[in-house]
């Protein structure tokens, strides 16, 4: 009997101690959260896509409580309404972001880019590219196995089963950059979406030389300077026989659209260009 409360009082003594120490132990490692990091988090979308470079929405709401302001910080989802609850929270102030969309830098439609092969493998992107060049004659070009499809938590982006290129929703994208990090060949890209969502952009990345680029797509970008030497407002710029199109100088005014002999410049969401009439020649004294 003595050895039965021996060991119950053992146990006991045990137990005691041990909560004890756990509770100095506890006071002396005790980590302070600052509360707002949840309410921060609550005004969140909770979309933990990572877009806006943080390990998810919580990652998200820490950065925003320690930083001293919010410039530079941005949630892509949210958007600017978002961010002005965030600072609504934390006291501060956020300048409004220019909204950015999506885009495919490529083309290369069956009919552009013909295939000279066919690829029998895993139906993904990144393990397409280590192991060949692509389908067709431009090593460049979207594979359309849809990688970015996959990456795409909004449901925005999907492979056109008939030109196998992607196409961007633009009113469902929320510019979190999952499927510009998808891409083993950097063919997606955010830009701004522009006034009434208008923009201008090469519809093509390759760098190829111009006879090269031509013969692999019909609509590939052959580095003719003839945009360049046409942009009154210097947005373009002529890198490794690729043109880019900077959209913080573009005006939009469409020249260089104008004088692309390959068609490797798009205009979105522009209405319909006017015709010009042609003035008949009359003779005089008629």
């Amino acid at each position: 009997m003595n050895l039965i409360l021996v060991s119950i009082l053992t146990l006991v003594v045990i137990g005691a101690l041990s909560a004890i120490i756990l509770f100095f132990v506890s006071k002396k490692f005790h980590v302070f959260e600052d509360p707002r990091i949840d309410e921060v988090e609550a005004a969140l979308p909770a979309a933990n896509c990572g877009g806006c470079g943080f390990p998810g929405c919580r990652g998200f709401a820490n950065a925003c409580v320690k930083a001293d302001t919010l410039d530079g910080l941005l949630c892509p989802v949210g958007g600017t309404e978002t961010m002005e609850k965030v600072a609504e929270i934390l006291g501060k102030t956020v300048v409004a972001a220019v909204p950015t969309v999506a885009v495919v830098r490529c083309a290369g439609t069956c009919d552009n880019r013909p295939r000279k092969n066919t690829y029998d493998g895993v139906s993904h992107c990144f393990i397409a590219h280590n192991l060949y060049s692509g389908e067709t004659g431009c090593s460049w070009g979207c594979l359309g196995l849809g990688d970015c499809e996959l990456s795409c938590k909004f449901d925005a982006i999907h492979v056109n089963p008939v030109t196998l290129i992607p196409e961007v929703d633009e009113d469902k994208c929320t510019s979190c950059g999952a499927c510009v990090k998808a891409c083993p060949k950097m063919l997606i890209e955010l830009r701004k979406k522009g006034p009434k969502s208008r923009r201008i952009y090469v519809r093509c990345m390759s760098q190829d030389k111009g006879a090269i680029a031509k013969k692999a797509c019909d609509v590939g970008c052959i580095g003719c300077s003839k945009c360049l030497n046409v942009c009154p407002h210097g947005a373009i710029t002529i890198t490794n026989n690729l043109a880019f199109i900077h959209d913080d100088k573009c005006k939009l005014c469409r020249k260089c659209v104008e004088v692309c002999p390959t068609n490797s410049i798009i205009e979105l969401n522009f209405p319909p260009r006017k015709v010009k009439e042609e003035q008949a020649l009359t003779p005089k004294g008629e």
